[in-house]
């Protein structure tokens, strides 16, 4: 028999594109049938997928895993605040992580788990190196918000596997994605006509391109693949380069209160910012990739620079075209 896959976050647009390409490869890869939860139904077609609704927060997802007698784990279900969930989402990152642990544990059939974490864990501060490493520690900017989330997630799933060690655990520290269709904080912060920045500071940022992130996420599934792998696309970006590429104005903003008068100006603009962006649109940061293409085995496909060019030609007209580009 083929892989029984559990996929988290189903109404997130990462997680629906994920467990569709599941299905889609079926027998091919070996598994037989693809279950994705969550208390939000899925937008689309979901193809040969099973969505179940329930609530990773609860012990009821011991039960689906039981009844769908799941072998593999994805969890999905993490990550920043979307839109109408911001209340929400430290419980689901943080409770529901807890509870789909405890479920796995309990479980004889869970053999393998993969955490979709974030190079949030790092944080980012004026003390960061220049490259965090899977062996790195966060420096500062972890104390609040998802980057507190993802470092308590992570510390849930290193308990779990000393727990049961016979569960092959991958996590999978991934920038931002970005993509039209994919909500993430930078994705919103550059549909902005206008890009609020600290003056005096030009940060270093990576993206990742949703096809490699939806490719190592594959191979960690039909592959074993055991470990923490930073994802990120290779190379940088300053601020300052990715809002010309996308032909975007910038509007320096004086450092200190820079926060809450970015998200000022933004909402002015009819849209948000997340709390954590400010941050790391003041300090940056970068991981090194070399133990995904090393130890992991894979090579990405896009660089960070083609990843905003990419996003950039992918985006709908009037969208980049700069103030007032909205129609």
């Amino acid at each position: 028999m083929g892989r029984v896959v559990l996929v988290t976050g189903l109404s997130r647009d990462l997680a629906s594109r994920f467990a569709r390409l599941l299905a889609d490869l079926g027998d091919t890869a070996g598994i037989d049938k693809v279950v994705g939860i969550d208390v939000v139904p899925p937008e689309g077609d979901l193809g040969g997928v099973k969505y179940v609704r329930a609530d990773i927060r609860t012990p009821v997802v011991a039960k689906v895993m039981a009844v769908e007698e799941v072998d593999t784990v994805v969890h999905l279900g993490f990550g920043p605040a979307q839109h109408g969930r911001g209340a929400s989402a430290k419980e689901i990152n943080v409770i529901g992580t807890m509870q789909l642990l405890a479920a796995c544990q309990r479980s004889a059939q869970v053999q393998k788990f993969i955490l979709g974490s974030s190079t949030a864990v790092y944080g980012t501060s004026p003390r960061d190196p220049a490259m965090f490493t899977e062996s790195s520690s966060a420096k500062g900017g972890v104390k609040t918000g998802f980057p507190k989330d993802v470092v308590e997630a992570e510390a849930y799933v290193r308990g779990f596997a000393r727990r049961r060690p016979d569960i092959l655990i991958t996590t999978l520290r991934s920038a931002q994605i970005l993509h039209p269709d994919v909500e993430s904080p930078f994705a919103s912060y550059f549909e902005n006509p206008v890009l609020p920045a600290a003056i005096g500071f030009d940060p270093r940022l990576q993206f990742l391109h949703l096809d490699d992130a939806l490719n190592i996420m594959r191979e960690a599934v039909i592959k074993d693949r055991p470990g923490t792998f930073n994802v990120a696309g290779d190379g940088v970006i300053l601020l300052s380069q990715a809002a010309r590429r996308l032909g975007r104005p910038v509007l320096p903003l004086p450092p200190f209160g820079f926060g809450a008068a970015a998200r000022r100006i933004v909402r002015v603009m009819g849209s948000d910012i997340s709390p954590d962006l400010h941050r790391l649109l003041t300090f940056g940061r970068v991981v090194d990739t070399a133990a995904l293409r090393d130890i992991f085995g894979y090579r990405l496909t896009r660089t960070t620079e083609e990843t905003i060019d990419d996003y950039r030609r992918s985006t709908k007209p009037g969208i980049l075209a700069g103030i007032g580009g909205r129609r």
